[in-house]
């Protein structure tokens, strides 16, 4: 592909700021969510990128640079959105972006096998007078559908370029930028689609009074008239703060045209907006006569209102049962290979010299990390990046739409939870999905309780390693029977409604091998680079500080707790502060002190249940507690930081009296 990313840090400067004329361009990726946007992004400027927040919102910004033949492009990736309504953050960012900074394109990613769905989208931008590049994502898919689509006419329809793309495979993304290069250096004047006749007529007066007062605000004429009878609050707003009269204009046009068509005008627009976009689809596309392929009738089953409840049932309870199986394979694998070279000794450390205690120390967390750490997060990501990228991951979510409302939430706020059980950071920063900021504190509290990959690897070298599977995964069961229940708690704490689902279901599709491997790499490869030689000087340190007993008086301090209440080893109170850290700490930190990676040499197997239950409850990890302080406030994250540790001490006491009394 001839675009490509600089990253020479000698050139950089200069080739973002130069181009041919001596002008950088901007272009902007827009589109729904799910439809590729991200995937072209990351086509586009590869390491060259840029993280950030919007100005003064909590909305991210993710911006690039390219050098394409001789022409310094900056890119940024707008948020995937429906509409430009002021339903959001996202939409308003957007929407403000597209109209008064100008990008010199706007590279608009749609879906091809839903291309009706997400033209409604589409319409907004042309309405905008936005330079619009139209990139048909997945053709593959929609050829796969039997869909075949006319680009030519759809070009010639919009008045617009109009390229075929298959993101993943890199297909079509040179197109779509040498397409943008051609609108943004040439600035084609836009076609005007026009709806239906008497809703025309009532933009077109709207628009001559907004041009005739000079109202347009730095927006098109056009856009603001339709935005003005759609009711948008923001707009309505800026518009009266120049003119009161316009207003009252409007009340009075939108009234008549309300009256005389027995609807709402804001309905009307989104109905007329929908029926071009079947017009536009009508005309441009050609469907086979195959109607039941495979894809459709999986999208039947996992949808269903009862198999669907089975489906999603198995991909989270496969989830965790292939995870374990397979992490505890790995486990015992490598486990192995590891006691041929070295095997730690529980009683070196009480009786050997400070070299050998730290070389203990060390072997251990090695030890610990490459056979209870690493095998049970691999593959555990490989999985769930093999169930995003298929489009069985918003399913699940759809089906537990209603049981989501019981806690306050909707479906959509099941991504974000499933993610936190990868890591709960990047799963709160995705909480950004939701629609109102109550939304997002219920989902973000509901995360703080869900076993994450570290709360797991406690789990499962812990319970299902030393005690057994059905132990681990009871005690998964206690642990979504209790964000029930907290989550309830919270929902009538924090005041306020719950809005319905609205979430873009992307098609079906075979899981791309190279996606799949690189969104695994991406999310492990801080526990090779970074964790795992914590781990190792961890370990050591730990051992060390245990054998001088300058742990001691935290043993001492929490005694009343751990020991009398929770009925663990004095020990515990060393781990649960460690792994207030990082959670994989409480088992590293368990293989230091006890100098073995054999646990049940310090703990009982009832111990070991209840030290994974607190250690999956308890005090989220500091790198969470800082996001929720940057997202929430640091009063709430006070609040839901003492919630996770009264709710960890209750159950953690409650399971060990009982335990003690069954077992």
């Amino acid at each position: 592909m001839a675009c490509h990313t600089n990253t020479d840090s000698k050139n950089k400067t200069v080739i973002s700021d130069r181009t041919k004329n001596g002008k950088q361009l901007i272009f902007a990726l827009a589109g729904n969510a799910n439809v590729g946007k991200s995937v072209i992004f990351n086509q586009l400027t590869g390491l060259n990128q840029i993280i950030g927040n919007w100005p003064g919102k909590t909305v991210e910004r993710a911006e690039g640079n390219l050098n394409f033949e001789g022409h310094a492009i900056k890119v940024i990736d707008l948020p995937g959105i429906y509409s430009f309504s002021t339903f959001s953050m996202e939409e308003i960012v957007s929407r403000d972006y597209i109209a008064l900074e100008k990008p010199d394109a706007v590279i608009n990613v749609v879906d091809a096998s839903v291309l009706e769905r997400n033209l409604f989208f589409t319409l907004q931008l042309l309405e905008m007078n936005a330079p619009i590049v139209l990139v048909l994502n997945q053709v593959d898919i929609a050829k796969n559908k039997g869909i075949l689509i006319n680009k030519d006419r759809l070009s010639e329809i919009l008045g617009v370029p109009v390229v075929f793309a298959t993101a993943i495979r890199g297909e079509g993304v040179y197109e779509a930028v040498r397409e943008a290069v051609k609108v943004a250096t040439s600035k084609p004047g836009s076609k005007l689609l026009k709806y239906q006749k008497e809703l025309e007529d009532q933009i077109e007066k709207l628009q001559h009074i907004i041009e005739k007062e000079k109202l347009a605000l730095e927006y098109p004429s056009r856009w603001v008239a339709i935005k003005l009878l759609e009711g948008d609050v923001e707009i309505t707003k800026l518009v009266a703060e120049k003119s009161e009269s316009t207003i009252s204009q409007l009340k009075a046009i939108s009234v008549e045209f309300e009256s005389r068509c027995q609807e709402k005008c804001f309905s009307m627009i989104a109905s007329e907006r929908y029926a071009l976009a079947g017009s536009v689809v009508a005309s441009s596309l050609q469907q086979d006569e195959v109607s039941h392929h495979f894809t459709d009738r999986l999208d039947w089953f996992t949808t269903h209102r009862i198999f669907g409840y089975v489906a999603a049932f198995c991909v989270v309870g496969g989830l965790l049962l292939w995870t374990f199986f397979i992490g505890n394979w790995l486990a015992d694998l490598i486990s192995s290979g590891l006691n041929l070279i070295y095997s730690v000794d529980p009683e070196l450390s009480m009786s050997a010299s400070l070299l050998d205690v730290v070389f203990n120390g060390v072997w251990g967390g090695f030890t610990a990390g490459v056979t209870l750490i690493i095998p049970f997060v691999v593959p555990f990501y490989l999985l769930l990046a093999f169930i995003e990228d298929s489009g069985l991951l918003t399913r699940v979510a759809f089906m537990m739409d209603s049981v989501m409302h019981k806690i306050g939430l909707h479906g959509k706020a099941l991504i974000p939870i499933i993610l936190g059980y990868g890591c709960s950071v990047p799963a709160i920063h995705s909480c950004k999905i939701m629609e109102t900021r109550r939304e997002r504190l219920l989902a973000a509290f509901a995360i703080t309780f869900a076993p994450c990959s570290a709360r797991t690897i406690v789990l499962f070298g812990m319970v299902g390693v030393f005690v057994g599977i059905q132990w681990a995964l009871l005690l998964y069961v206690v642990n979504l029977a209790i964000i029930f229940v907290m989550g309830r708690i919270a929902m009538k704490a924090v005041p306020g409604k719950t809005t319905g689902l609205i979430m873009e279901m992307s098609s079906f599709k075979r899981p791309s091998l190279k996606v799949v491997l690189k969104q695994t790499w991406a999310r492990t490869k801080s526990l090779i680079y970074v964790v795992l030689p914590i781990y190792i000087v961890c370990s050591a340190l730990i051992q060390v500080l245990y054998v001088t007993g300058l742990l001691t008086p935290i043993n001492n301090a929490l005694y009343p707790l751990t020991v009398l209440w929770l009925g663990l080893p004095a020990i515990a109170g060393v781990l649960l502060v460690l792994g207030a850290v990082r959670k994989e700490f409480v088992i590293v930190g368990a293989v230091a002190i006890l100098g073995t990676t054999n646990l049940l040499v310090g703990f009982s197997s009832v111990q070991l249940v209840v030290m994974a239950l607190v250690a999956m409850l308890y005090i989220p990890c500091v790198a969470t507690i800082g996001v929720l302080g940057k997202e929430f406030g640091w009063r709430v994250t006070a609040l839901i930081s003492l919630a996770n540790i009264g709710t960890a001490l209750l159950f953690g006491g409650l399971a060990f009296h009982l335990l003690n009394l069954f077992v």
